[in-house]
């Protein structure tokens, strides 16, 4: 299943994630964040659009069980919907969402975002082909070239890891559930600093999407790059941007990692 049939089959509020979706024995974490968007996001007024998620992995999303996903309305005001997503499997919380949906206002304040990183073209960087067993089942759909920082595991202590990323196939459209998915399919920074490999997963993550949204195609390269505010104790704090071809900001992203090693 693409990840958009696996979002159509959201709509009642059950699912069952296919195996090549996976992230060792979890499910994807961009999935299950792009699952929980959708989600929200039928629940509020239409119109409004996301300006902030924040999403909890409580436990491992694991494919191939069916997932109850419950979704509330926290609150409806006069330009901000709050929602809320729960995914629960074998009668456990696995992941807690919620998201902020406002209508833009008249205000004095303005200020333009700060401007992309340089970076090499997506078609001057090398690709990177999927490698069944040697990379994660969900790299089959989504393809990232790096042009910051080192790959995992090489054993180079950059502070910052990123690069160019698509959908290997083309969605129909490139809606916000299906950013989500690209901004978390990057690997932590800190992983780059090990030699071997080691267990890690997030422990919380966080998005904001920019409005109005600059405009991107189906088949456009967005640019990523992440950087670590601080690590140690085994846990890593990142924070990152994403940004169109033009250079403009498209969403920002935080995230707190654990890393066993």
């Amino acid at each position: 299943m693409t990840l958009e049939e696996i979002l159509a089959s959201a709509a009642n509020n059950e699912i069952i994630i296919p195996e090549n979706w996976a992230q060792g024995r979890a499910t994807f974490g961009g999935l299950t964040g792009a699952v929980a968007c959708e989600r929200m996001q039928s629940v509020v007024t239409p119109g409004r659009p996301l300006r902030a998620m924040q999403v909890s992995f409580v436990g491992p999303v694991e494919p191939g069980i069916p997932v109850t996903l419950e979704t509330e309305l926290l609150r409806e005001g006069k330009s901000v919907s709050q929602a809320m997503v729960r995914m629960v499997q074998d009668g456990t919380t696995r992941l807690v969402a919620m998201g902020a949906y406002g209508s833009g206002r008249e205000s004095a304040v303005s200020m333009a975002p700060r401007p992309a990183p340089q970076a090499q073209a997506p078609e001057k960087c090398e690709p990177t082909p999927f490698m069944k067993g040697m990379m994660p089942d969900f790299a089959e759909f989504i393809e990232m070239r790096w042009c910051f920082g080192s790959r995992p595991f090489t054993g180079e202590k950059h502070r910052e890891m990123g690069g160019w990323m698509q959908f290997r196939e083309p969605p129909a459209q490139l809606t916000d559930p299906l950013v989500v998915a690209l901004i978390d399919a990057w690997p932590p920074v800190p992983l780059s600093h090990l030699t071997e490999f080691a267990a890690n997963s997030s422990l919380t993550w966080s998005v904001e999407m920019m409005d109005p949204r600059p405009a991107v195609q189906p088949d456009d390269w967005l640019l990523y790059r992440a950087e670590i505010d601080r690590a140690d104790a085994g846990y890593a704090n990142t924070h990152a941007g994403i940004w169109n071809r033009q250079g403009e900001l498209i969403a920002i992203s935080r995230q707190t990692v654990t890393i066993f090693g």
